[in-house]
């Protein structure tokens, strides 16, 4: 991969890069208006009239709204590279919490929700490989810390929302979080690093790939962000009514989730440089079973609680590590392996949380909880292919890759 600035083979860059601070500056802007756009929900789906089953609706189209999207800005990153598509798409996403505030009608909240979600997942596919190319600049791991990032994103936005909204308004809330945006978005803009475009790939996208090896780690990516997109649907909902804990302490299954989540992703690329992608991911793979076993097997909350911390520990390295192999695949370029990826790792976050709803009626949420550790069990099964993410480091170093 041609990328301007690049080193020759020798001393690695430092450990924190104008090229680094540029693509988390994405990671974290992205994370901020996801989680901004939570608190607004409420009063979106009251000023709309939406029923229960009409929002349902509604956060389905943002799902469908990212998967529509994120492989036309994976086609995008081969025409263009990745730091263009990254820059473009962030431009046309941050003004989109104003225009959802500003709807007032069905069908114009479903297609500004649409674009909402599309931008954010086209963004999303695009600073991902961006973040690729910052570690084959740099030879060395940081995917996890900028993951880590969008959870600070997210963490800060959500966070903040619901007494910005108080004090502010909604439409206050919506300016500020929009200047905000636009403020990290300026900060990154001469930061990100550029990479060349790819022309060639944008043939070989069109047909997709035929190896099974893409597939079979974007499998891995469903099986890693279904049971993450279940803790933050369903855990506080579990403890609550299955568990008996308090309004308060339901809050504290996603909180607990959330913040080892977050400490895992920051320490992760130490991890992972010294250890290697397989065995950190071997090892997150069983924490994270341990976790989900824990919270579903719970008899009180404190010990689902505890559960999920530990699935928050499992799962916090597990789809970084599945995104660099998606962008190192031998004989693919770095965007048609991360468009398969990413496509198919985030549908089951956007996408499977209402049908684990519609199973949980006649089940209960407990069986459910335990029985997603089959997935990860999946993962660890096939581990092996983790080996693609520490591809570039090991070739460049002289190690086999």
């Amino acid at each position: 991969m041609d990328i301007s600035g690049g080193k020759a083979a020798g001393a690695r860059p430092g450990y924190i890069t104008r090229e680094r601070a540029g693509v988390a500056l994405l990671f974290l802007m992205n994370g901020f208006l996801v989680g901004a756009w939570a608190p607004k929900i409420p009063e979106f789906a009251e000023r709309l009239g939406l029923t229960e089953s009409m929002l349902g609706i509604m956060i389905l189209v943002f799902g469908l709204g990212s998967l529509v999207m994120m492989p036309i800005a994976g086609s995008q990153i081969g025409r263009f590279g990745s730091s263009t598509v990254s820059r473009a798409t962030a431009l046309l996403a941050v003004p989109t919490l104003l225009l959802l505030t500003w709807v007032d009608g069905l069908w114009s909240g479903a297609v500004a929700i649409f674009f909402f979600g599309g931008l954010i997942g086209a963004m999303d596919v695009a600073m991902n490989a961006n973040a690729v190319a910052v570690e084959k600049y740099m030879r060395r791991a940081i995917m996890s810390s900028c993951h880590a990032f969008w959870s600070l994103g997210g963490l800060l936005g959500a966070a903040t929302g619901g007494y910005l909204i108080e004090h502010l308004g909604v439409s206050g809330h919506a300016a500020l979080v929009t200047i905000l945006a636009a403020l990290m978005l300026a900060a990154a803009w001469t930061l990100v690093l550029r990479d060349a475009p790819h022309p060639e790939e944008v043939h070989e996208r069109a047909r997709l790939p035929r190896s099974a090896l893409p597939w079979l780690i974007g499998l891995m990516a469903l099986f890693c962000m279904i049971p993450e997109g279940a803790v933050i649907d369903w855990s506080a909902l579990y403890l609550r009514q299955e568990l008996g804990a308090s309004i308060t302490a339901s809050g504290f299954a996603f909180a607990a989730f959330s913040l080892t989540m977050a400490i895992m992703r920051f320490a992760g690329d130490l991890v992972r440089d010294r250890f290697g992608a397989v065995r950190t991911l071997r090892v997150c793979a069983v924490i994270s079973v341990i976790g989900l076993v824990t919270a579903g097997f719970a008899e009180t909350g404190t010990i689902a609680i505890l559960g999920f911390a530990l699935a928050g520990i499992g799962i916090s390295n597990l789809v970084p590590i599945v995104f660099s192999a998606a962008g190192n695949l031998p004989g693919l370029r770095p965007g048609v392996g991360l468009s398969v990826v990413t496509t198919m790792g985030y549908s089951g976050i956007l996408l499977a949380p209402s049908a684990i709803g519609f199973i949980a009626e006649y089940s209960g949420l407990a069986i459910i909880f335990a029985a997603l550790s089959i997935l990860h069990l999946v993962v660890l099964l096939l581990s092996p292919l983790a080996r693609h993410a520490d591809g570039v480091r090991h070739e460049q170093d002289g190690k086999p890759g």
